[in-house]
């Protein structure tokens, strides 16, 4: 496999010949290095792309503002190739306020083709392309210059292998017919990892310790989580800096009146004490209608952890048959959704994956079919990727051997 020539752009005018340089391409590939550990924001440290004839690393430290590379991410007109791109994603809507205009993950891709979901990029590019990476600088020290020659090595393998990876995934979804299922996770993608701010409201709810609490604290736990994502993007430092998850629910807990109620909170920081009081006054003084629902707790009656383990079986054996990656189809948590529903005879959860898109369309009615009673089935041969052979459920309570195969 040739290697394209390789260029580190670290001015302006270096960055307005590499955009233009990118603008005529259909599609390029493109990863980011970044530290985030000690602000809200991630600091952007690096930028590489990928031409089909020309390998780019571009230095934000120095190359001046990155808008124009920035509108050919959002630019439905190319391809945007990447791998997990999740955190390109959230870093192109916090530059730009979009996400990318037509975008292509490789992790997704093979999981879509049958392989392993998700699949790191070095494991990936050695199954595709046969070519052995080194990781070696994973957790590297990216906001120091000069770089090393062993950062800048790592950088360029990082996309070097994109778009070749990139042109057989797509040959593969193309000949399986499975393209729009491919655009369809992109979409998604592009929508989960950069939330509007309604869905991130509630982001408060995956605390733990709640259970216990009443209408009240939890409008209290609400408004200093809210209070405390605010303050920390204001002032760019780490959320967890402000306050802990834990010290959050315990706040909430002891309902504070003044200050004094929270100078006993081993790990509290002072600074921000007033704040903190004030916060939980504004939500004790809502009217308990506006104050958050208490979530009931997940106490599934026995029949429906075991059904939805054989469930979840079924669902890892017609993925096999279709050459899918089970977990990029569902989650455990997805698939006992599904029992809950039929237990309760309630409607299927319509924000759920498996009851959307292709998910619904290919994989969910094979699930239905177990689960209504409409199929059974039987170990057929244990040492198949897809051991289970399916019958009929009125053939089977008739014993009658003549089967079907999903």
């Amino acid at each position: 496999m040739p290697n394209p020539p390789e260029e580190i752009v670290s001015t302006p005018e270096e960055l307005t010949a590499c955009c233009a340089h990118l603008a005529a391409c259909p599609a390029f590939g493109f990863d980011t290095e970044f530290v985030g550990e000690d602000t809200y924001h991630p600091r952007l440290c690096l930028v590489q792309a990928a031409a089909p004839d020309r390998l780019f690393l571009i230095d934000p430290l120095s190359a001046g503002p990155l808008d124009a590379f920035w509108r050919l991410i959002v630019d439905p007109g190319r391809v945007v190739v990447v791998h997990a791109g999740r955190e390109e994603v959230r870093l192109c809507r916090l530059w730009t306020g979009q996400t990318p205009g037509n975008l292509f993950d490789l992790q997704i891709a093979a999981g879509l083709v049958g392989m392993t979901y998700p699949l790191g990029h070095g494991p990936l590019v050695g199954h595709v392309a046969g070519v052995h990476l080194a990781k070696g600088e994973t957790r590297t020290e990216w906001r120091h210059r000069p770089l090393t020659s062993e950062q800048i090595r790592y950088a360029f393998d990082d996309v070097r292998y994109l778009l070749a990876v990139w042109k057989k995934l797509s040959g593969r979804l193309e000949k399986m017919g499975r393209m729009e299922w491919a655009r369809e996770e992109f979409e998604r993608l592009a929508r989960t990892a950069s939330p509007s701010e309604p869905a991130a409201d509630e982001k408060w709810r995956k605390l733990r310790g709640l259970g216990s609490l009443d209408r009240r604290r939890l409008a209290a736990v609400r408004a200093l989580y809210q209070w405390r994502e605010e303050t920390a993007a204001q002032t760019n430092r780490p959320a967890r800096s402000i306050v802990r998850d834990d010290l959050i629910v315990e706040i909430a807990r002891r309902n504070p009146t003044k200050e004094r109620d929270l100078q006993v909170v081993r790990g509290l920081p002072k600074r921000d004490l007033d704040a903190i009081v004030e916060t939980v006054a504004r939500a004790r003084a809502l009217p308990i209608e506006e104050c958050p629902d208490v979530m009931e707790r997940d106490q599934d009656p026995p029949q429906v952890a075991l059904t939805a383990g054989v469930l979840t079986a079924v669902l890892g054996d017609v993925c096999a048959r279709l050459h899918l990656a089970p977990n990029l189809v569902a989650s455990n948590q997805d698939v006992k959704r599904l029992v809950r529903a039929r237990f309760a005879d309630s409607a299927l959860p319509a924000d759920a994956p498996l009851t959307q898109g292709w998910r619904a369309e290919v994989v969910l009615p094979e699930l239905l079919a177990v689960l209504d009673g409409r199929r059974s089935l039987r170990v057929a041969d244990v040492k198949a990727a897809a051991p289970f052979a399916y019958l009929p459920a009125d053939t089977t309570e008739r014993g009658d051997a003549s089967e079907t195969q999903s």
